[in-house]
């Protein structure tokens, strides 16, 4: 390391050392592949001709790219263009290699100037429900608006304009096309629950419908189906989809033309069936499925042979896997981390497949499993212990989602609490996944309040176990977790001394008049109607209705431009902290649901330590 980076503090070397996601490769050309970067300082989308180990940087906007995807032939990246990170927007494409087509300018490595063009003309710029390129030229583009609900539109192999395939009020987004382009896998929640979503196929032909596959419609316990995948063979009407029927996520393969339904009842080595859920996805020529199993905040890869019925554990360290890909070579590659460990793209051939040029990051601090008896049942932390003797300062840092889960992976923000002498709990409240459906589904009607018993349950284990100093407890998160940690600041003022909240829902209420769509929709599933139509529950979950009981001091930070947990409904929680002198700092900055620039990710979490800092008293 050289002597000016040692002079960077090894919390921010974690934000600025480069990182990579899992490239992924055109299905007809398994040399060409795409990964996003943080390389130049902000998260872009790179080309890499693996055949020339050419790595060239696609886009270069202020606010950033994530959103991306290559054409089955290798030739086209699309990528998805909105502004200052408000998610709505439109497909632009350019060439593989950064040449127009007639080759007339522009070469690998000159960037994306120039190049850029409408990918699909007459699609209205929307937030996005899905992208699938077919390899006719066959395109379906979803799109989703406050006022129009889901359109699926149509581009036909040589047609100039597009037709509109499907359309409905409520919100769905495109599963899959076939492989031949003649069907096309719609997800959706006609049926007004926007938790458990149903599948349509249609003919790409004229959106007639050839099958439906829908688990809550006239059932007592509503389950959700997911699309996984048309299987990657010329013909084959077989579509891998996961469902709930047994209470977990598990992969089925329902053939939609014959209707049959082949649920896999997938076995552990000693013939047990696997706690948590199971992902899967096809590997090439469809004779076999790549299997994730995901438990416990962990997860291991696997792959089943489908005529012989066999499962084999694939070689991958304890940890946490964030996505894998079957290689035409047999071989899988997969993004790997623990949460003392920084990330790589490995192989289950035995070497590190990409890692970002530069420095690697510091590592840090094992995560210890805590099991803590709530009032819904045993709650699962991950907690990580600064060096020293406790009890110490300790961040609750509460994950987003709701539907999402807290993992044994590395990750920046919690490793700089730790650098700074904090110890970091982090609850798989419920409502979080990987824990079976009941679990996630619990949080209904109490929205809100049933995750912040659970986290409640664990902070007094950390108090009680001499983990945590009761005088020194910081309840933090972003999006979800910051709406939790404002309404726990409100609804458990005794609880905790400082609150740090990033792009939270503050007025629920406003929220919902402000949010994109595919919130309001499962906003209405999470409260069982609309404000209008069940007000009380509205008010007990905001945490505007608190606001006069909060008496720890509060930090917020949102994004002007975001959609998700809009500027108006955060500038009116602030302005009731001013009426009622309550101490508190907000930061805004111009993005959306929070920033891919990192340089910015760093002031906001430096200015996050400063204020928890100065409140703790050191």
């Amino acid at each position: 390391m050289s002597e000016e980076q040692s002079a960077v503090p090894a919390w921010e070397q974690r934000f600025r050392a480069a990182r990579v996601t899992l490239p992924e490769w055109a299905d007809d050309a398994a040399e060409r592949a795409l990964y996003v970067s943080n390389t130049t300082g902000t998260f872009e989308v790179y080309a890499w001709d693996r055949s020339t180990d050419h790595h060239r940087q696609v886009t270069d906007r202020p606010n950033g790219t994530t959103d991306a995807e290559l054409s089955p032939d290798g030739e086209w990246i699309w990528w998805f263009d909105d502004t200052d990170g408000d998610e709505f927007g439109i497909w632009r494409r350019q060439p593989f290699t950064g040449r127009p087509a007639d080759g007339s300018a522009g070469s690998p490595g000159e960037g994306s100037a120039g190049l850029d063009e409408e990918a699909v003309p007459g699609v209205p710029a929307a937030y996005s429900a899905g992208l699938a390129i077919g390899r006719d030229g066959t395109v379906a583009v979803g799109t989703s608006t406050d006022d129009d609900g889901t359109t699926v539109y149509l581009r036909r192999p040589g047609a100039t304009t597009v037709e509109t395939l499907y359309h409905h009020a409520e919100y769905g987004g495109i599963g899959d096309l076939s492989y031949d382009s003649a069907l096309l896998a719609v997800e959706h929640t006609e049926h007004g629950d926007a938790m458990h979503s149903a599948i349509r196929v249609v003919r790409s032909s004229d959106g007639s419908t050839v099958a439906e596959l829908d688990d809550v419609t006239g059932r007592q316990n509503p389950c959700g189906v997911a699309c996984l995948g048309f299987a990657p063979v010329d013909g084959d009407t077989r579509l891998l989809v996961a469902h709930q029927r047994r209470g977990r996520w598990e992969p089925m393969l329902w053939d939609v033309a014959t209707g049959i339904e082949t649920e896999l009842l997938l076995r552990d080595d000693q013939g047990r069936e696997f706690p948590g859920d199971l992902s899967a996805q096809w590997r090439p020529e469809a004779r076999a499925l790549l299997v994730e199993h995901e438990y416990e905040a962990r997860s291991e890869l696997f792959s089943y042979d489908l005529e012989k019925g066999e499962l084999v554990r694939l070689d991958t360290p304890r940890g946490t896997v964030a996505g894998a890909t079957a290689r035409p070579d047999g071989t899988v590659e997969f993004l790997w981390s623990s949460a003392a460990e920084p990330s790589a793209v490995r192989s289950t051939a035995g070497t590190v497949v990409l890692r970002a040029a530069g420095p690697v990051p510091p590592g840090s601090v094992p995560v210890e499993d805590v099991w803590v008896e709530g009032p819904g049942g045993r709650v699962h932390a991950l907690v990580q212990r600064p060096a020293g003797e406790g009890p110490f300062p300790t961040v609750f840092e509460v994950h987003g989602g709701p539907t999402h889960h807290d993992s044994d992976s590395f990750a920046a923000g919690p490793a700089a609490w730790l650098d700074h002498g904090f110890a970091v709990v982090r609850v798989n409240y419920r409502g979080s996944t990987g824990y079976g459906q009941a679990w996630t589904d619990a949080l209904r009607l109490r929205v809100g309040l049933i995750e912040l018993e659970d986290i409640g349950a664990v902070r007094d284990w950390a108090v009680e176990s001499q983990l945590a100093d009761p005088a020194k407890l910081v309840l933090s998160g972003g999006s979800w977790g910051g709406y939790l940690t404002l309404l726990g600041l409100g609804t458990q003022p005794d609880s905790w001394t400082l609150g740090l909240a990033a792009v939270p829902v503050a007025d629920y209420l406003t929220a919902y008049a402000d949010e994109m769509e595919a919130l309001k929709s499962l906003d209405r599933t999470l409260f069982g109607g609309t404000p209008d139509e069940v007000p009380d529950r509205w008010h007990a979950s905001s945490p505007l209705t608190y606001v006069e009981q909060v008496e720890a001091p509060v930090y917020i930070s949102a994004g002007v431009n975001d959609p998700r947990c809009p500027i108006r409904q955060i500038d009116n929680y602030v302005a009731r902290l001013e009426q009622l002198g309550k101490v508190h700092e907000v930061y805004r900055y111009d993005a959306g649901h929070g920033s891919l620039v990192v340089e910015e990710r760093i002031k906001q979490l430096r200015l996050e330590i400063d204020f928890a800092l100065r409140h703790l008293g050191g």
